[in-house]
């Protein structure tokens, strides 16, 4: 009973990094970072659309998107939804593709997006710590069930598993870090 508790846990834990690091992904650090569009949805003929079941992405150069419409119909559509997006980026249009240039950040936009960050890994260990808040009742349900060593046991594993996890959120916000204070 508590290992199946330990395990669901774990799951729920992974998710929430998981989430994080999609969020961390779509945070603009001056780099060409196709996840950086998974949010934006395309007016695509009276329908909102995810733009990569539209197009695909590919990053030539390190500062360079190309998006490739898979119906050049979609370019206007397409631009106006990048240009709608918060993202900041301004796409051009050749008539075959589409173009985002991903300009060099400046030391007080890197700053904000360290905050942003921050925030969302704040959230990440904010799930982790709710998992185990959720995780820890469960095992106090069974007390007249499970022997109170069993429990204790549990409780320990428990808590090892969330300082693993904390610690995975807090190296993987040091990367980020790093991430966006290259120049």
């Amino acid at each position: 009973m508590i290992q199946d508790l330990l395990d669901d846990a774990e799951l729920r834990m992974d998710q929430g990094i998981e989430h994080m690091v999609g969020e961390f992904g779509t945070v603009r650090t001056g780099r060409a970072n196709p996840q950086i569009l998974h949010r934006i949805q395309v007016d695509y003929y009276g329908t909102k659309t995810p733009l990569q079941q539209l197009a695909t992405f590919s990053v030539p150069e390190p500062r360079l998107l190309v998006i490739q419409p898979f119906d050049k119909g979609s370019m206007g559509d397409i631009e106006k939804a990048i240009l709608e997006s918060d993202l900041g980026l301004s796409p051009s249009n050749d008539g075959q593709i589409i173009r985002l240039a991903f300009p060099a950040l400046t030391e007080e936009r890197r700053k904000e997006l360290i905050k942003v960050v921050r925030h969302q890994a704040e959230e990440g260990r904010i799930a982790v710590r709710h998992v185990r808040q959720n995780t820890k009742k469960h095992m106090e349900d069974l007390h007249g069930e499970i022997s109170d060593d069993d429990i204790t046991r549990g409780e320990k594993l428990l808590q090892e598993l969330t300082d693993r996890h904390t610690n995975r959120i807090d190296e993987l916000l040091s990367e980020k870090e790093k991430e966006l204070l290259e120049v």
